[in-house]
């Protein structure tokens, strides 16, 4: 019990900390004359995604692959299957065009090269599968002609709804930007270590830890903001949060985690990888049931049911 109390106190520490760093590293950018795109497009969207990055960071440095991959995994799948579930049973969401068929695809693409790449091994005989260094670099390059065509989508499309920024001077930005690092640094150190004795502790594996408590943990951001977005019918922003982290996850943080230290693969991860790729396919098929473009509340009901489904054959085939 003391374990999984410190566990989840890790998240607070964890989530604070990316909090500050984002209001902090905007703040600065708009005294430094950033435009807005360039923040929401950066600063605001790393944030989101900055406690799965710097749990996986650790989790690297420590050669604990089952959390640097469950982390990842069990994030995107938690954010569709939970986050978008629970937003459309809130609200009904709409989906723009450009979402609809680029971003949800690429969201799709990168579920498949993950599962792609992390069985590589298996696929060619061997006994071990690693996502290696070499793949960690192909998930970057993924990752940046997403990026590329996101600048230039903002570029052409200067009348999208900009980020708030909040107000500091350079020298409290900076200060904050320091210490909002070193509460993340805390934080995910301290969920690292208490995940792998919690594991250790209840007879878990360290996977099946990071694919439920860890990556849970590390969504809550993404929860709250696409809830509320929800709430307030800005309907873009609770998918599009959702669809952009998982990106991010899976190219940029899967890629930084394989580059710091090839990641191992455990044979049960196929059951994972699978799942995430099924939930990322549902999530296109749903936008064109029934009317419009949309996530309807029924859909949002039948991800809820999917994730339970997905933690109970979890647990029952550990």
């Amino acid at each position: 019990m003391l374990n999984l109390l410190l566990l989840l106190a890790g998240f607070v520490p964890l989530i604070y900390g990316a909090d500050l760093l984002v209001d902090s590293a905007s703040s600065l950018a708009k005294r430094l004359n950033v435009p807005n795109i360039v923040i929401g497009l950066t600063i605001v969207a790393f944030g989101t995604s900055a406690p799965e990055l710097t749990i996986n960071i650790f989790a690297s440095l420590r050669g604990n692959s089952d959390i640097a991959l469950g982390n990842i995994i069990g994030s995107n799948i938690f954010n569709i299957a939970g986050v978008i579930g629970i937003a459309a049973i809130l609200f009904p969401l709409a989906v723009k065009p450009r979402t609809t068929w680029i971003e949800i695809p690429l969201c799709f693409l990168a579920a498949l090269v993950i599962l792609v790449l992390s069985f590589g091994g298996f696929i060619d005989g061997e006994k071990l599968s690693v996502i290696k260094r070499t793949d960690g670099i192909i998930l970057l390059l993924f990752f940046s002609i997403f990026i590329g065509y996101t600048i230039h989508y903002m570029i052409s499309s200067p009348n999208e709804e900009e980020a708030p920024v909040k107000q500091y001077s350079i020298c409290i930005s900076i200060i904050l930007i320091m210490v909002g690092l070193a509460i993340l640094i805390i934080g995910g150190r301290i969920v690292v270590m208490f995940a792998i004795r919690l594991a250790h502790q209840i007879g878990l594996s360290e996977r099946i830890i990071a694919l439920t408590i860890v990556s849970i943990g590390t969504s809550f951001p993404e929860l709250a903001i696409s809830v509320i977005a929800a709430r307030k019918k800005n309907i873009d922003l609770a998918i599009g949060n959702i669809v952009g982290s998982n990106i991010f996850n899976a190219f940029f943080i899967l890629g930084i985690s394989a580059i710091i230290n090839p990641v191992l693969v455990n044979g049960k991860s196929f059951f994972d990888l699978c799942a995430n790729l099924i939930i990322s396919f549902l999530l296109f098929v749903f936008i064109f049931t029934g009317k419009g473009r949309k996530i309807d509340r029924w859909e949002g009901i039948i991800f809820v049911v999917l994730y339970v489904g997905y933690l109970l054959l979890l647990f029952r085939l550990s």
